[in-house]
């Protein structure tokens, strides 16, 4: 029996919507990929907790931790207390660590299990921030504080860095710093300010093109700590032209939300084969990981049109979930998650959930439908009817 429910239209009309009654895709057990593929998770707030949202996170560590088995049984890596997982937008420094701890103790029981985690200068008070001697020591501590659990380190972009510097010699000077110091390998993210607006001008200019020049002689100067870099920019050309510029060895991470299955299929460009293809941290990699684990095996099989006709249906639903404004799109991350029963409510750290209107939420259920994505279709009907009965749509 098709599956039906009522949801309602841009023109503000209520119509019947019938699912399309595909099977999800889903990869083989031990998929194998020839890409390094991180998937950016979100946190299962605790509905329960008696807190006050918008000032404390209250986090269900159970549902949390069994997300980040689910990602890595199906191959995939986790980019751990970044910004899908609102980091400085609800979760904060010390249950951030706390997270990344338990992320990294879990990891120890899945073997092939990888792990990278974001470091940042979110516990600084913004306001007594006044050189950037102070945000060395801020980056300095969460360094130290990751890396004595054995983390791998994220460099998160700084809001108190894009505050307080006044050129490009500001910020190679900090990263100079940074980098110096890491005991392994490190990946750099580039977070436009489509994503943060207190990020405008990273790198010491607005100017794109020679933000990338000093993000490059940054990475040059340190290739040798340097795994790789994520931009999220939504620019696929800014990706590329970075990409095929970057010192062998050092790899593009896209960040592309907009446009990753072609990047990741990449141009075959240059004579490095990072120059030619962009390995993966992705937000949007945690509301697709199914379909994104398979058709990264099909990828790594030779299967290229396999691969974009598994993924390429996916990136409508993305571009909807990371429309402006951006900053936004973990709503509809964790209603993916909701949806798909991987939490038992939608509920987010922050109250976030408030974020996406009910338009929002319904074309978001049509592209997950559209896409193939909705693993369990009776669940997400039923949960969807049970979010429009509470805004009046019976």
């Amino acid at each position: 029996m098709a599956l039906t429910l009522r949801l309602p239209t841009a023109a503000r009309a209520i119509e019947t919507y019938t699912l399309r009654g595909s099977v999800p895709v889903k990869p083989p057990a031990g998929v194998k990929f020839d890409r390094i593929a991180y998937s950016a998770a979100h946190v299962v707030a605790d509905p329960l907790a008696a807190v006050d949202p918008w000032l404390t996170a209250a986090v269900d560590w159970d549902a949390t931790i069994a997300y980040r088995r689910h990602l890595w049984s199906l191959g995939l890596g986790v980019a751990e207390a970044m910004d899908t997982a609102q980091r400085g937008m609800g979760l904060d420094w010390k249950t951030s660590l706390e997270l990344i701890r338990r992320s990294l103790d879990a990891a120890k029981d899945v073997p092939g299990a990888f792990v990278a985690s974001g470091c940042g200068t979110d516990h600084l008070d913004i306001d007594a921030v006044k050189s950037v001697d102070d945000v060395i020591r801020g980056y300095e501590e969460q360094m130290d504080a990751i890396e004595a659990l054995g983390g791998k380190l994220i460099v998160m972009a700084s809001r108190a860095l894009a505050r307080v510097a006044t050129g490009p010699a500001d910020y190679e000077r900090v990263y100079g710093r940074v980098l110096s110091q890491a005991k392994q390998p490190v990946v750099l993210h580039w977070l436009g300010d489509m994503f943060d607006p207190a990020l405008a001008g990273y790198w010491g200019t607005q100017d794109l093109d020679a933000a990338m020049d000093t993000a490059l002689g940054i990475i040059a100067a340190h290739a040798a700590k340097v795994d790789g870099i994520k931009i999220s920019l939504l620019d696929k050309d800014k990706e590329i032209a970075m990409r095929r510029r970057l010192p062998p060895g050092v790899r593009m991470y896209t960040g592309d939300d907009f446009n990753y299955a072609e990047l990741i299929a990449g141009d075959g460009f240059g004579s490095e084969p990072t120059h030619g293809r962009s390995d993966a941290l992705l937000g949007i990699f945690d509301a697709i990981a199914p379909a994104a684990s398979a058709a990264l095996g099909e990828l790594a099989a030779g299967n290229t049109e396999r691969f974009h006709a598994i993924l390429g249906p996916t990136v409508p639903l993305s571009r909807h979930i990371f429309q402006a404004p951006t900053r936004f799109y973990k709503t509809g991350v964790v209603f993916m998650a909701w949806l798909n029963g991987h939490q038992s409510h939608f509920t987010m750290v922050g109250g976030q959930q408030s974020t996406r209107s009910l338009q929002h939420l319904a074309e978001l259920f049509r592209l997950a439908d559209a896409a193939d994505l909705l693993e369990r279709p009776e669940l997400a009907v039923q949960r969807m009817k049970t979010l429009l009965a509470t805004y009046g749509v019976e």
